[in-house]
């Protein structure tokens, strides 16, 4: 390659880089709930339409919904008592409790905006406080606003990563950081929604200590082949009973 070549490839490849952390900088917005800074690039309502478009194709891959009206009465109950009860009410999030009909998978999740999902799989392994546990949990989640995050940060890095491919050939090398910094903070995100979901049971009179119960629940769930928590999202199940054990020492005392 040609010196001049080069030397422009090193000025876009930096051009680009310089405009993803701009971007990031000017996306920086303080979380009014939380009270941690982030890096958003959408709005709430955004974030509301992702979540109402994205529900009906992710309640399919799980085999649609429990059949049973009762059942899913019940969970929506325990998930409207938590979110009346929490600062969640005071948001804009339209929070919508699916029970899901796969009997094998044992899951619970939610999407930006406010849907929130849970296996039948793991539902009938729960009783009521360890219930309002996991919704109180995907609450935090939608709160947290750790999809939206989530997605401005893999952008980041991805504009990052494309600077440094034009610029030097170490796209490889920045995606593989960005990699492990988006699995540090999605590991970041579980232990702030435990907390947050403490936080939920404790000022809807549900007994926290169930909490870690779940927590073993996943554990045995999981089995001896889970994966590694260096290489996972989720911390390690002991991990993560430490701090709610910490979480609920810290809520009594206020």
């Amino acid at each position: 390659m040609r010196r001049g070549s080069w030397k422009i490839r090193i000025f876009i490849g930096l051009a680009i880089v310089a405009f993803a952390f701009i971007k990031r900088c000017n996306s920086k917005e303080e979380n009014p709930y939380t009270g941690r800074i982030q890096t958003i690039n959408m709005s709430s309502d955004q974030e509301i339409a992702i979540g109402l478009q994205s529900a009906p194709q992710i309640a399919q891959q799980y085999g649609g919904l429990y059949p049973d009206e009762q059942m899913q009465a019940y969970v929506d109950k325990i998930g409207n008592r938590l979110v009346k009860n929490s600062i969640a009410s005071e948001t804009p999030y339209q929070y919508d409790f699916h029970l899901l009909a796969d009997d094998q998978t044992i899951n619970a999740f939610a999407l930006p905006g406010g849907p929130i999902f849970i296996t039948y799989a793991l539902f009938k392994q729960l009783n009521e406080a360890q219930l309002a546990g996991v919704l109180g949990h995907e609450i935090g989640h939608v709160i947290g606003r750790h999809s939206a995050e989530r997605i401005a940060e893999g952008e980041f890095w991805q504009t990052v990563s494309t600077g440094a491919s034009v610029g030097g050939d170490l796209g490889d090398l920045v995606g593989g950081i960005g990699q492990n910094t988006l699995l540090s903070n999605g590991r970041d995100d579980e232990l702030e929604s435990d907390d947050l979901g403490v936080l939920f049971m404790m000022q809807s009179g549900y007994e926290p200590e169930e909490m870690i119960t779940v927590m073993k629940i996943l554990k045995e769930a999981a089995g001896p082949n889970r994966v590694p928590e260096f290489q996972s999202t989720h911390p390690d199940p002991e991990n993560r009973i430490e701090k709610i054990r910490e979480s609920i020492q810290k809520y009594r005392n206020q």
